[in-house]
């Protein structure tokens, strides 16, 4: 057998060029093996597997355990630069020596040949046998995994006792420094909605689904308080209230529910649906509220819980209306299961945000004092307010921004807008123009 550094000379132009062909085939199917393993998606594979393709499962253990693929991947790759570099300098630097021979010295055609044969088979070698075949991978990582995973494994099994070597020597540098060899294939939120962006980026997901996809995680974030309706916007009824009086006001306030209270909204003692009160109108019975069946219990529910934290006491109470109330036992809002599915489905659904929320031309907005903090960061296109978690509206974070209760004209100046305030009624916020400051600028 002869030396390996003799190998270049045995050969000549014409054969070294066929090696190097074949190895920049074997570095291609080393790059795409690499490559897509890396970047096909575990739930894509899983299904592929659910309709019956065994390689999908082949590939989905070698992402469990990958290190024996990735020990003959480098191997593989190594030993071709290895070879790539020895052939293609013996193929080419003869050859560019005696063509530049004709116009310089020896010497320096020696060298420039050198240099000029390096270049050639690196360029060549980059392009095809990496950058191409990556690209390759990356672009159809799950379709090139499936046909690959058949000739790696074969591979694998060829090289065992090799792998074998390098694997327990790898593993021993990571127990060395203490680092994880399982891989974390855990989903979160996050991910989850930047796959959403990413998707919408590309146009797979349109902007609608995309916000649908993210007021979905916002349930864990948004307290009831920001999809409730308000003390002040509660259509009640007092327990002793006359039947004229119940008509006229269902007549001017039409709703599906209506709390019943004695003597103030405070004292709560259940609600009745307008349903039963036609289906009573309808029978000729009697619509007074302290008649049997008429009154239902009312679910009573504190005012920090989150969104999903009501649905789920709507769940275990079988029921879809509740009354909020703070820790002094005063009634604060209402909501409704309706609520909070407007709130997830937001603009599809509700013209309730288009009323809180107005833009007047591209640097200003008009928006209702009682507009919840995240339609107002997506309207304004800000990631955060200042001292945000210490209130749930625009009305509460000029409280908070003031140290007091805003007044007419008042205005604050932060994240690059300028919120001031238009209309106050009895202490309440009604209208706040956010206007961006010059400088600033919005999609």
């Amino acid at each position: 057998m002869l030396p390996l550094a003799t190998l270049p000379g045995s050969m000549d132009a014409g054969t070294s060029l066929i090696v190097i062909v074949a190895l920049i085939g074997a570095s291609a199917f080393f790059s795409m093996a690499e490559l897509s393993l890396a970047a096909a998606r575990r739930q894509r594979l899983r299904q592929m597997a659910d309709d019956g393709d065994g390689r999908a499962l082949q590939v989905l253990a070698v992402q469990e355990q990958p290190g024996h693929y990735v020990t003959v991947v480098q191997i593989g790759l190594n030993a071709v630069a290895i070879l790539g570099g020895i052939v293609g300098e013996g193929a080419l630097t003869p050859t560019l020596t005696r063509w530049l021979g004709a116009v310089m010295a020896p010497e320096t055609a020696q060298t420039a040949g050198f240099l000029l044969s390096f270049l050639a088979i690196t360029a060549v070698f980059i392009l095809f046998a990496d950058l191409f075949p990556k690209r390759l991978g990356l672009s159809n990582p799950e379709a090139v995994a499936l046909q690959l995973i058949g000739p790696m494994r074969a591979l694998t099994g060829l090289l065992k006792p090799v792998v074998w070597v390098f694997d327990k020597a790898a593993d021993a540098l990571f127990a060395l420094f203490g680092i994880k060899t399982t891989r974390d294939d855990r989903v979160t939120h996050a991910d989850i909605l930047a796959m959403a962006e990413a998707g919408a980026a590309g146009g797979l997901l349109a902007h609608e689904e995309q916000q649908l996809i993210a007021n979905v995680f916002e349930l864990d974030t948004r307290t009831v308080e920001s999809a409730m309706t308000a003390r002040d916007r509660i259509v009640h009824f007092l327990r002793d209230d006359p039947p004229e009086l119940i008509r006229a006001r269902i007549t001017s306030n039409p709703h599906s529910t209506y709390l019943v209270c004695d003597g103030d909204i405070d004292h709560v003692l259940g609600y009745v649906d307008a349903k039963d009160l036609l289906i009573r109108v309808l029978n000729q019975q009697s619509i007074e509220l302290d008649a049997e069946g008429v009154l239902h219990k009312v679910l009573v529910i504190p005012d920090r819980l989150t969104l999903s934290e009501v649905i789920e006491q709507f769940r275990t109470a079988h029921d879809d209306f509740a009354v909020i109330m703070n820790e002094y036992s005063l009634v604060v809002g209402v909501i409704t299961l309706n609520d909070v599915m407007s709130t997830v489905m937001g603009d599809l659904v509700s013209p309730w945000a288009e009323e809180q929320i107005v833009r007047r031309d591209q640097n200003s907005w008009l928006i209702d004092g009682l507009t919840p903090i995240p339609d107002v960061l997506r309207a304004l296109e800000l990631d955060e307010l200042p001292h945000q978690g210490q209130y749930d509206t625009l009305a509460g974070f000029l409280m908070v921004m003031l140290r007091r209760i805003p007044r007419r004209t008042d205005c604050v100046s932060v994240a690059g807008h300028r919120f001031e305030v238009l209309d106050v009624d009895n202490h309440k916020i009604d209208q706040v123009m956010v206007t961006r400051l010059p400088g600033e600028t919005g999609a």
